[in-house]
């Protein structure tokens, strides 16, 4: 839920670089200007000096009010992870070291939206295939890496190396670097629909790897030293991301609101709960560190294993720097979202927030 909350609760809210998440509120906006609860408020962030520290303030403060996320169950701290946009090695087509399809959307992959006939599951999709004339559970990972399972994919591209797709599917965006050194930007297009299942935590329960060092690092090198027991592992998790190619230009990936996102500033949220394109300040500390890390964010995606009132994912950025951060951040966490001033007069916060969509 969301408790109305006063700025001088949110840590260091005065000394952030307001300037720095500007340019991604500017983004957000390009969603969200159609929205009647949000429309004022964009086209005053129109009229903004975008440049100015005190212009950018002096706006929040005067069309916002905070709220801190508050979990029924267990508070306002939950728990921050890291994600990011990986460069990953491939080709256009198939060679001998480039091997491993990087799957489009299947033609025979069904997608039901369930809002229609029950508006609580606003937020609930069912993925299957036609079996006849019933609708069945979609091929699983291990279905789809077995040629002989029926399952027919085609391939957007091929990588080189079967762990750095599979993180690429867990960040659910990233690039395919081609032996010419030309790249390809490629995002998310959907899912199989089975749970997503963590091979760090699996690792950690067949006593291959220690809970305080269970990092995506940590995971590739194990891949890298256990080749023959890699595909087993990574089988165990059902969970498949089809990919789709994205146009040139994008300042960075899409995400579920439909706008490029920001390094460091642009958060993966639960659109139960937090309105997907909102501002969200968030105070958290750096990977592996006490050091603070209290800054404004941007709702602007989602992600399947994101799930509760305080959980967040904080994008990075791309390329291996960003994977170091993103893949060693496992940080407790509190956040406070930017309402437009009016919120809440008469209406239930469950009506607010209903404006999500597709789950990385």
């Amino acid at each position: 839920m969301l408790k109305p909350a006063d700025w001088g609760r949110m840590p260091s809210w005065e000394k952030d670089r307001l300037v720095e998440a500007w340019p991604a509120w500017v983004l957000s906006c390009r969603a969200l200007a159609a929205k009647p609860l949000w429309k004022e408020v964009c086209d005053q962030a129109a009229k903004v000096d975008g440049k100015s520290e005190d212009a950018i303030r002096d706006y929040f403060h005067g069309n916002f009010s905070p709220y801190e996320v508050i979990d029924p169950k267990s508070g306002g701290e939950g728990l921050v992870t890291g994600y990011y946009e990986p460069i990953i090695k491939g080709d256009r087509k198939k060679t001998e070291r480039a091997r491993y399809p990087i799957y489009g959307l299947p033609s025979d992959l069904i997608s039901v939206e369930l809002s229609s006939l029950y508006p609580e599951l606003k937020f609930m999709r069912l993925r299957g295939r036609l079996v006849g004339n019933k609708l069945k559970p979609y091929y699983t990972r291990e279905e789809i890496e077995n040629n002989g399972s029926g399952f027919r994919g085609t391939p957007i591209a091929w990588a080189d190396d079967p762990v750095d797709l599979f993180f690429l599917q867990i960040q659910g965006s990233g690039r395919v670097e081609f032996p010419d050194g030309e790249h390809v930007r490629i995002g998310y297009a959907d899912q199989n629909g089975h749970p997503f299942r963590s091979v760090a935590k699996m690792l950690i329960e067949q006593g291959e790897l220690k809970q305080n060092c269970a990092s995506m690092q940590a995971v590739r090198k194990w891949g890298r030293d256990n080749p023959s027991k890699i595909a087993g592992l990574l089988n165990r998790n059902p969970s498949y991301v089809f990919f789709k190619e994205l146009p040139d230009g994008l300042s960075g990936p899409l995400g579920a609101l439909g706008v490029p996102l920001t390094g460091g500033r642009s958060i993966a949220v639960d659109p139960r709960h937090i309105p997907l394109g909102a501002p969200l300040f968030l105070a958290t500390s750096w990977p592996l560190s006490d050091k603070p890390l209290n800054r404004l964010m941007l709702a602007q995606d989602t992600g399947g294993a994101i799930r509760g009132a305080v959980r967040a994912d904080f994008y990075w950025g791309c390329g291996e720097a960003a994977g170091q951060l993103a893949g060693r951040m496992k940080q407790k966490g509190r956040a406070w979202v930017l309402m437009p001033r009016g919120y809440g007069m008469g209406n239930k916060g469950s009506e607010m927030v209903s404006q999500g969509g597709m789950l990385r």
